[in-house]
């Protein structure tokens, strides 16, 4: 039986580790051709090393999704390898600082600011012009921080960037609709991922702010711990088919029902 997204070109930004990786191993194992796009190739060789073990093309594009040049560029790549582009998958992302908004400085805020908002921004903006070709899928991924949670004191920064996606990406579903581009949005809970490496708390000023609050035994209700960048995966290679070529301007909550708490 042919894989669903055979012969499919898939662009992963932040595909090195984590929910990038892991949706870029499910997609090709369905098939897709992966370009990963991530701001260290090193840490890129791995999951390349993985991807090729199935069998499946894929190729490494150093890129920063903070820099206009570096993205538009590495579209241009992608193209130039396979001569077209159907899925793109905006991942790229930092926690940055984590701290009282008054100890927050304004670098501080650009920093996450900039990885997080303007490289989703980028990302998309960039890919247009090769998904209205032939239609395609964007998927980005943003939290249920800043959506459906609020409790995470010091998340300031974050929570603003992660709400902003959600806000960016069902402007971008309804103007790209005309080209069947279709646009979706996750919101993972706490996932087994690397993340923390660029979650820069500031401990000392924290303590001046938290609540304390007691919650119910267990993060996630519906399994008791962490999800896992392969169930992330499994939603990201949903969105990416025409299984849900019916869905766009969507936010889907990954989080074993921890917002809910």
């Amino acid at each position: 039986m042919e894989k669903i997204l055979h012969n499919q070109v898939a662009v992963i930004t932040g595909g090195s580790s984590g929910i990038g990786k892991g949706a870029a191993l499910r997609l090709a194992e369905q098939g897709a051709k992966i370009a990963l796009l991530d701001r260290t190739y090193e840490n890129a060789l791995q999951a390349k090393k993985e991807i090729e073990s199935k069998g499946n093309e894929v190729i490494i594009v150093k890129t920063d999704v903070s820099q206009p040049e570096q993205v538009e560029l590495a579209f241009k790549e992608v193209l130039d390898n396979w001569g077209k582009i159907n899925i793109v998958f905006a991942n790229a992302g930092i926690n940055g600082v984590k701290a009282p908004i008054e100890n927050i400085t304004p670098e501080d805020w650009d920093e996450t600011i900039q990885t997080n908002l303007r490289g989703t921004f980028l990302t998309v903006k960039y890919a247009i012009p090769y998904l209205k070709e032939n239609g395609g899928s964007i998927i980005i991924t943003s939290s249920i921080n800043g959506n459906r949670t609020f409790k995470n004191f010091g998340f300031s920064v974050y929570s603003t960037t992660k709400a902003g996606q959600v806000a960016f990406g069902k402007m971008a579903a309804l103007e790209l609709a005309q080209y069947k581009i279709r646009v979706n949005i996750i919101c993972p809970g706490a996932i087994d991922t690397n993340i923390d490496d660029n979650t820069y708390p500031d401990e000392k000023n924290l303590k001046n702010i938290i609540i304390p609050i007691e919650y119910p035994e267990g993060a996630q209700p519906l399994e008791q711990k962490s999800g896992t960048p392969e169930q992330v995966g499994e939603l990201v290679l949903f969105l990416a088919s025409d299984l849900s070529s019916h869905i766009t301007g969507t936010e889907i909550y990954i989080d074993g029902a921890e917002s809910l708490l």
